[in-house]
């Protein structure tokens, strides 16, 4: 695989494998693999947010459905409590 690099980040990369003590190429595979499990949890992320977002459609759904009987109930209560 070729790949250009930018001579200012490949130094940056070459710090980095100096202070870690490890090759080019390991520091180039951390990063490959850091970047991939973002992008996973990225996705992961986004597909949350959708479901959260459908769930508090239907939920919104069922509480605007259950409300007039929860009134409903709640004035038999009253009622009842009351004697009327």
């Amino acid at each position: 695989m070729v790949v250009y690099v930018p001579e200012q980040l490949l130094e940056e990369v070459d710090g980095v494998a100096e202070r870690e003590r490890e090759s080019r190429s390991e520091v180039v595979r951390e990063a490959l693999n850091f970047y991939v499990q973002e992008q996973h949890k990225l996705e992961i992320r986004t597909m949350m947010q959708q479901g959260y977002q459908e769930m508090a459609r239907l939920n919104l759904r069922i509480a605007s459905e259950a409300f007039p009987l929860e009134q409903e109930a709640g004035g038999t209560v009253e009622r009842l409590v009351s004697g009327v």
